[in-house]
């Protein structure tokens, strides 16, 4: 078994900043991708940023220049630092990785529990 397990969220004021962590934790193999997603009340839910060990990462327009992701692979942890925030940015943030928990298993989507952000003053 798998499990993601999310911390870091909170209530901040607009031009404020966090930091979330989502750590995958059982019987890993390999990790093929780690990202952020968010979802607002009243919208689908977003991709905020994408696994930059491929290469660049992928960013949101909405989030661009203030938003960013990293992965401590020893730790088989993906942050995401948020600076400028703003009431839009209110949200649950969901952490997702594609995960092989074996050789012969093919990767699966897990989900973390969710963390929420609150932007306001």
């Amino acid at each position: 078994q798998v499990q993601l397990v999310e911390s870091g969220g909170g209530l901040v004021q607009p031009g404020g900043s966090l930091r979330l962590s989502c750590a995958a934790s059982g019987t890993i193999f390999r990790i093929n991708a780690m990202n952020w997603y968010r979802e607002s009340p009243g919208k689908q839910r977003e991709l905020v940023a994408s696994d930059p060990s491929s290469g660049s990462a992928n960013y949101a327009d909405a989030v661009k220049g203030r938003f960013t992701i990293s992965i401590d692979n020893a730790k088989n942890t993906v942050y995401l630092q948020m600076n400028s925030l703003t009431p839009e940015d209110t949200a649950v943030y969901y952490c997702y990785a594609l995960i092989r928990s074996a050789t012969w298993t093919p990767a699966r989507d897990y989900w973390g529990q969710g963390t929420q952000v609150t932007v306001s003053s």
